[in-house]
């Protein structure tokens, strides 16, 4: 198919956890309200209602300071597995349309309709947008445009421009020929590839806009900002050709967490990080992977955030070894009682296992489900509840 000719779009549901709270309680309705963590236990704001959103509210901001905005901002802690079974209806809905739907994340989706020839975009737009709002109770915006950048700028430009003081219900399309045309005037760090160190240095050059950057040469562009410039300066024409992904291969697996208070603690910090270890190891053998790096990250009380890593002979799926690697990565970077703000443990470089053979390692479906059944037993009672054995004979 001549990617040109393509006809994407991009679907966003507006304020998706508040939205889906507003579908529970509807006294919620038309009050400021935000879903995140408690403001003494350092959380922050995850979604917020477009009433507080009045007063200055933003998503990923310190729920403190959320409330310091607006006193009687109503906090309500998140419920993800209900988010995360409406956003399953949602998707399900967009797969009944077509097979070409690259969701990206729980509230947003691209769809590539260029062969839903006997539909008209806008109808079918409209359509979808009922269809959630009348059955689901959810507001969405959409943008549809020849390509998968253009499409979500468009939905951001639908947002931004509406009027009221309730969900937007955007609807932009922008033709095929007049991609650069609509991006021409919008600010330039609406474009993917724009974070601020880059906006900065584009304000430096008297770049504000995006058809600033588009009148720029090509070369200057990968001169000034390497192989980015080059994807900056085709983005700023409005040219961008990646296909819908229908597939997302999971490339890590990782516990973390941020304490309410700071921990110096030797004892409860290698718990932790134990704890963590456990729980990777069972997602991975859920989703039959094991991986060859194991990652420690850590967190010092100034926001100063590091990362060490390991990588291995060959893939593990096991908490045992990725905890004796991840306590022997904070031994090199931490000294005893120091305090820490944040810790995880990840594992990357997935595939499938590799197994030698034996009572316990044997790929088969028997091997398996007796693997899960001591997964759940030690989920249970405890790690040891159950060990192996060093061979059969033992």
């Amino acid at each position: 198919m001549d990617l040109m000719k393509r006809t994407i779009l991009h679907l966003d549901l507006d304020a998706f956890f508040c939205s889906v709270e507003e579908t529970r309680n509807p006294e919620l309705r038309g009050k400021p309200f935000a879903v995140g963590g408690k403001p003494k236990e350092r959380g922050v704001v995850a979604s917020c209602s477009y009433a507080a959103r009045r007063y200055g509210v933003r998503s990923a901001m310190p729920m403190s300071r959320a409330l310091r905005l607006v006193p009687n901002l109503i906090i309500v802690s998140g419920r993800h597995k209900i988010y995360s079974d409406v956003s399953k209806q949602v998707m399900a809905r967009l797969h009944s349309l077509t097979g070409l739907v690259e969701q990206i994340s729980i509230d947003e989706a691209f769809l590539d309709i260029s062969d839903l020839r006997d539909k008209n975009p806008e109808r079918l737009a409209r359509g979808l947008q009922a269809g959630i709002r009348d059955e689901l109770h959810l507001p969405s915006s959409i943008g549809i445009a020849s390509n998968k950048l253009v499409a979500k700028i468009a939905t951001e430009v639908g947002k931004k421009a509406a009027k009221g003081n309730g969900p937007p219900f955007g609807l932009t399309i922008v033709p095929a020929g007049e991609e650069a045309a609509f991006l021409a005037p919008l600010p330039a760090d609406m474009l993917w590839g724009v974070g601020p160190k880059t906006s900065a240095r584009l304000t430096e050059l008297g770049i504000y806009t995006i058809g600033d950057i588009a009148r720029w040469p090509e070369n200057e562009f990968i001169r000034l900002f390497g192989e980015n410039g080059r994807d900056l300066a085709r983005h700023a024409r409005g040219i961008d050709d990646r296909p819908i992904t229908t597939e997302r291969e999971t490339k890590s697996i990782s516990q973390e967490i941020t304490f309410s208070r700071d921990v110096r603690d030797d004892s409860v910090l290698q718990k932790t990080l134990r704890e963590q270890a456990a729980e990777v190891g069972r997602q991975l053998r859920k989703e039959h992977l094991a991986g060859v790096t194991i990652k420690l990250k850590i967190r010092w009380p100034d926001f100063t955030t590091l990362t060490k890593q390991t990588t291995l002979s060959q893939p593990t799926d096991q908490e045992k070894e990725i905890a004796e690697v991840a306590l022997n990565l904070m031994g090199a970077v931490r000294r005893s009682g120091q305090a820490v703000r944040l810790i995880g443990v990840g594992v990357s470089g997935l595939g499938p296992p590799i197994r030698q053979l034996g009572l316990w390692d044997v790929e088969s479906d028997k091997s398996r489900k007796l693997q899960d059944a001591v997964d759940i037993l030690r989920e249970k009672y405890g790690d040891k509840v159950i060990h192996k054995l060093d061979n059969e004979a033992s």
